[in-house]
């Protein structure tokens, strides 16, 4: 049989060493998260013409969507100010891109999985908000995560996990429709699912870094690989 295609939609990048020129760069680690789950990834290019955002077109026989990490959405997406120092890599290109696709996803059954920056897409999507930078950041960082409710829809059957985490954003107020399923010791959410008519959930921390040795990790992809071969 074969695998299920899993649309990625491409970061860009200002520098990468085998590119002679500016890229639209998917994360190595991610893309074999997914394949080791027995997805086939593929990388989307991100922009906003009519043409790019003909999603309808563009995910012909893709079975399902990963909105990965990256660098910050533009705070006034959300209602806030775009001021802060801390902000990098924003990108309205990029944020056009990620949000109408969640919302494609979301209102046409498409499984979607989001991670880290994903997440605060999918959040802003839905009329969330994000504390534009934590008082104390989770860079380099692995936290335990307290589960509940539906967390074992996202292959999660513990009572904890150790995500590996890298962020100075978080989730402010949970945006209508997303149940929070985990959090970490000072309260971050740190996961979310998402009673939509596909398959969705989103993980604040970064699968990808530890799937090879947490089997936690590689569940998580597992599970949302099956739902899109389900579809």
């Amino acid at each position: 049989m074969p695998r299920p295609k899993i649309a990625i939609l491409g970061r860009f990048t200002e520098s990468a060493s085998a590119l002679r020129y500016r890229g639209v760069v998917t994360s190595r680690a991610l893309a074999e998260w997914i394949w080791a789950a027995g997805g086939d990834p593929i990388t989307l290019l991100p922009g906003n013409d009519p043409d790019a955002l003909n999603w309808a077109e563009r995910l012909a026989g893709v079975d399902g969507v990963l909105m990965p990490g990256g660098g910050d959405i533009r705070p006034t997406r959300y209602g806030c100010s775009d001021g802060h120092p801390s902000l990098y890599d924003m990108d309205d290109v990029q944020d056009e891109s990620d949000i109408t696709l969640v919302r494609y996803c979301l209102d046409t059954a498409i499984p979607l999985l989001a991670v880290c920056r994903g997440l605060h897409v999918l959040n802003t999507a839905l009329g969330g908000r994000l504390i534009v930078d934590m008082p104390q950041h989770h860079r380099h960082q692995v936290r335990t995560v307290a589960l509940t409710g539906n967390a074992p829809m996202m292959g999660l059957r513990g009572d904890t996990v150790r995500g590996s985490c890298y962020h100075h954003q978080a989730i402010d107020v949970v945006a209508e429709g997303l149940e929070v399923v985990g959090r970490a010791e000072d309260e971050t959410v740190e996961a979310v699912w998402c009673p939509a008519p596909a398959w969705t959930a989103g993980v604040q921390w970064h699968p990808e870094d530890t799937w090879d040795v947490d089997p936690d990790q590689l569940s998580v992809a597992r599970a949302f690989v099956a739902a899109c071969d389900r579809r």
